[in-house]
């Protein structure tokens, strides 16, 4: 009985996996949810074109495994920077404020070293270089005055 349909499952025509070529949709993102480090700052390249940069801290969760004498280190925080070049995101990451829980999505990049550089300054260090998608607020920040009750 089985033996039919296995047949006729190996003759019919399968669909690939996807249609497009493989590099054409390759993408490297990274989701954050974690709160504001500081107020998004403004600011303008070179060229005088304006973006935002706003960092975002997270938490290790769930933290590391217990030492061998059974006490466990605390998570550590992780504090990672975003710089956005959409005109109207710019404008509404300067509403926000330090503190505000965040959902992030960020494309990022791997950039080498430079090897002609300082090995002390930045640019001997490998970075990543994360380039705001969106965003959206879970929880706003604290105000200033439930802070001080």
């Amino acid at each position: 009985m089985f033996s039919s349909a296995r047949h006729a499952f190996a003759r019919a025509p399968r669909r690939a996996f996807s249609t497009t070529s493989t590099r054409a949709y390759d993408v490297s993102k990274l989701i954050l949810i974690g709160r504001l480090g500081k107020d998004p700052e403004v600011r303008t390249t070179k060229s005088d074109k304006e973006y935002a940069s706003y960092t975002v801290a997270t938490t290790n969760y769930p933290p590391p495994p217990p030492n061998p004498d059974g006490s466990r280190q605390e998570a550590g925080t992780t504090w990672h920077n975003i710089i956005c070049f959409n005109p109207n995101q710019t404008n509404y990451l300067r509403t926000l404020q330090k503190g505000a829980q965040v959902y992030v999505e960020a494309n990022f990049e791997l950039r080498d070293p430079d090897p002609s550089a300082d090995p002390s300054s930045a640019q001997a260090q490998r970075q990543i270089f994360l380039r705001h998608e969106t965003i959206r607020v879970i929880r706003q920040a604290p105000s200033h005055s439930e802070t001080q009750e």
